[in-house]
């Protein structure tokens, strides 16, 4: 009887030993497939990331520096003097005041 459960427990432990190493090889191929994909993943991620790096510079906006602001800020002051200072000295817009008498023939309407 001793010996007959000696080969039941030999026969069930090669058994379990012929599914072990079946689901090691299964899981050796799942592996490698995931370290595929991942390894594909990480390519794909590096070059967004890099589109990303090189959009960023262009799309997010950057404060101007003081020197920028004050140096524009003089221009368009100077500008506008410049342009006061034309419309002030220029005769040619102003208007003079066309008379006209009563009763004159010779007014264009």
């Amino acid at each position: 009887k001793m010996t007959q459960e000696n080969a039941i427990t030999k026969t069930t432990k090669l058994q379990d030993v012929k599914y072990k190493v079946q689901e090691s090889k299964s899981l050796d191929t799942t592996i490698a497939e995931v370290a595929g994909d991942r390894e594909t993943t990480n390519t794909e991620l590096a070059a967004v990331n890099e589109y990303y790096a090189k959009i960023k510079d262009r799309c997010i906006a950057k404060p101007e520096t003081y020197e920028d602001r004050k140096a524009k800020r003089e221009a368009e002051i100077n500008g506008l003097k410049q342009a006061l200072s034309v419309l002030e000295d220029e005769t040619a817009f102003v208007q003079r005041k066309h008379r006209s008498f009563r009763g004159s023939a010779l007014t264009p309407n």
